[in-house]
């Protein structure tokens, strides 16, 4: 393969990561902006209730096939996430969303970084306030810059 192949090769794969994932601060950025997606969170009930972001909609892998349409009108686009980089529950919500046609992201990091980050997260008795933890986002409000 030649230098210019690889670079091709590497662009195609990095753009189509882009495309697809996106992470817990570019949500939030993107719900800032006013951005219209619905977040989903993919998890089982016991999970939904310990904690979830703010202002997710729950909808379990498992049902996704069968409620997508009564949850998410269709155009909407939706990002995707389970637990956190040690699950694939995410990946299988993503595949789920796409087979029924939805623009779909999942996001990398799932609740575990959300939370890790010092986002909104709330749980059945209303906000749950974390601070962000240093080894995941800076804690003085500044930008990562990446």
């Amino acid at each position: 393969m030649t230098i210019t192949e690889t670079t091709s090769a590497a662009c195609r794969h990095f753009a189509a990561k882009l495309q697809f994932e996106t992470d817990p601060s570019d949500v939030m950025a993107d719900r800032e902006a006013g951005r219209s997606f619905m977040l989903i969170d993919s998890r089982g009930e016991a999970a939904w209730q310990q904690g979830r972001a703010a202002g997710a909609i729950h909808l379990p892998t498992a049902q996704i096939a069968d409620r997508a349409r009564e949850v998410v009108p269709d155009g909407t686009p939706v990002v995707v996430y389970c637990w956190g980089p040690g699950c694939n529950g995410s990946t299988r919500a993503a595949l789920a969303f796409s087979l029924l046609g939805y623009d779909v992201r999942e996001m990398i990091g799932g609740f575990e970084y959300w939370a890790r980050e010092g986002l909104p997260v709330e749980d059945d008795h209303g906000p749950v306030v974390r601070a962000a933890d240093p080894l995941t986002a800076p804690v003085n409000g500044a930008s990562c810059a990446c």
